[in-house]
């Protein structure tokens, strides 16, 4: 009888779909493309919705008024109409206002809450909490409030993938042909009449919202279907097995799932609203690798169905079973979006790199601080050069340079420095290498005791292939670029003493090694501690 109830719905809704597209056409109810996130090109109406609510109650009232013929015992109609279809209704009216009128995410969320929080009422909610079974009303406010997420989830992951021509619709097809073979495994006649309507209604629907789309589903429409799906795998929680229920309908419902998880972290990661709309979901990023609007529903077709063939193989669970599905949607989700190349997540990876490798960090900018201990007693132009070779090298510098507001005396002596002037100084370790030869560069400011600007100090690096594990405030905060202005004070105070060439270190002093990006160890002096 599922096949008739099916047909049944199949040809409802395609007869109403066609009536609702030719009717807001001559009444001018259409979208006119004038977003930049909207993709399609000439004015088309947003009402499929209302072919579908009309096509599920019409189901509702035939099943009432005959049982017998859907193959349905005594069918409780008004536990279909005042469980589900009843707050699905409210679900519906609140997405048909905003397709008309335009209405806030926050009023869209508080209408979602109330139709989820009825549905708790009614005894189609998230209730079966173990945990709480000592507290029976911390459980029941748990699962009410488990409820109502789940519910917001499920029913704006629809609303949010819903932005190519079929997309949405196919997409819950998938999911709801894998909630019809769960109830009919299971015995959950009103499920599985639920799923099969549903299904048969989409499937309709598909055939003038494929592309090139002639109507679409407006919120009305993406809302209804979302909220639906949420209710149905919720519905399965009472007749099926613990993980049946929990985890199929997850992996099931596994593209508008990832989709509207995807938006969340991307905007809090880069510090937007989470209502705010953009251009960055899947299947716009899909667009944007260059394959056309077909290929891109097609290609998402395709892992639903993959979500969904991986959601059935959990019908048998077992340890290793659920593990190696589970690992393998976990592979799969990490594969897809790294393919994506969101920029959200590859900063968002840069960053754990880096927080794997503070010990790096960590070091080098202990060597910048000792470096800053050691300036403050150094006074010949050798030293200076190789306290901050000893220093900066490791870390994956190639030199540094200093440009002074004026020129050094004469009377000092600027070896081993490269002189493009005498207040253009630049050291390198590498003596054959030069300035143009540098692929990045970073000065900071030096100044006088007096607050006066005394010039700027530039690092360089040529490779950038290895990371710079450093923070590079260290430089500007811990006394390090002070000292060196110091030195560079006196040195135009004609006060810093001349030195042989060849004297490069103090007595007194040792040196300390630290591996920098490259794993090279370098050195630095240090004071000795006897």
């Amino acid at each position: 009888m599922s096949i008739l109830i099916f047909l049944a719905a199949l040809l409802a809704s395609t007869t109403l779909t066609r009536m609702v597209r030719d009717f807001s056409v001559a009444q001018g109810w259409v979208s006119i493309p004038v977003s930049e996130r909207q993709v399609h090109t000439r004015p088309t109406p947003r009402l499929g919705g209302v072919a579908i609510f009309l096509t599920l109650w019409a189901m509702t009232l035939l099943a009432h008024w005959l049982p017998g013929h859907f193959g349905i015992r005594a069918f409780p109609f008004s536990y279909l109409t005042l469980k589900i279809m009843g707050p699905a209704s409210v679900i519906f009216l609140v997405g048909l206002i905003d397709d008309f009128c335009g209405l806030s995410a926050y009023i869209k969320f508080a209408a979602q809450a109330v139709a989820a929080a009825f549905l708790f009422v009614n005894g189609v909610g998230i209730s079966q909490l173990s945990l709480f079974s000592g507290h029976p009303h911390v459980g029941r406010l748990v699962g009410l409030l488990l409820t109502i997420l789940w519910v917001l989830w499920i029913t704006n992951a629809f609303n949010l993938i819903d932005g190519l021509d079929g997309l949405a619709a196919g997409s819950a097809l998938f999911s709801t042909l894998v909630s019809c073979v769960v109830a009919l495994i299971y015995g959950n006649e009103v499920v599985l009449f639920l799923t099969v309507a549903l299904a048969g209604a989409i499937t309709g629907f598909l055939r003038y919202n494929f592309n090139p789309a002639s109507i679409f589903l407006g919120d009305c429409g993406s809302l209804l279907i979302g909220f639906l799906m949420s209710a149905i795998a919720i519905a399965g929680l009472h007749k099926s097995p613990t993980i049946v229920a929990v985890v199929i309908p997850v992996i099931s419902l596994g593209l508008p799932i990832l989709d509207v998880g995807v938006a969340v972290i991307r905007r809090f990661l880069t510090c937007k609203r989470i209502f705010c709309p953009d251009r960055e979901h899947i299947h716009h990023k899909l667009l944007g690798r260059g394959i056309s609007h077909k290929q891109a529903v097609l290609v998402l077709y395709g892992v639903s169905a993959c979500f969904g063939i991986l959601s059935l193989l959990l019908l048998n669970p077992g340890g290793v079973a659920t593990a190696t599905v589970l690992m393998m949607v976990g592979i799969g989700v990490l594969f897809g979006v790294l393919q994506l190349r969101y920029h959200e997540f590859l900063e968002l990876g840069r960053v754990a790199n880096r927080t794997l490798n503070q010990r790096h960090v960590i070091a080098n900018g202990v060597n910048i601080r000792r470096a800053a201990d050691v300036l403050n007693s150094c006074n010949n132009f050798p030293q200076f050069c190789q306290i901050l070779q000893g220093c900066l090298e490791p870390i994956g510098f190639d030199g540094f340079g200093l440009y002074l507001n004026s020129e050094m005396p004469d009377n000092v002596e600027l070896h081993p420095f490269h002189c493009v002037d005498k207040s253009k100084l630049q050291f390198f370790w590498n003596e054959s290498l030069t300035t143009s030869e540098t692929n990045w560069s970073m000065t900071f400011g030096l100044m006088k005791r007096n607050g006066n600007q005394l010039g700027g100090f530039t690092l360089y690096r040529r490779n950038l292939a290895s990371p710079l594990w450093l923070d590079l405030e260290v430089l500007t905060t811990t006394g390090f670029s002070a000292a060196i202005a110091a030195i560079v004070e006196e040195m135009q105070d004609s006060s810093f003493e001349k030195t042989p060439r060849r004297q490069v270190q103090k007595p007194g002093y040792r040196f300390a090694g630290r591996v920098g990006a490259s794993g090279a160890r370098g050195s630095i002096a240090v004071p000795s501690s006897g």
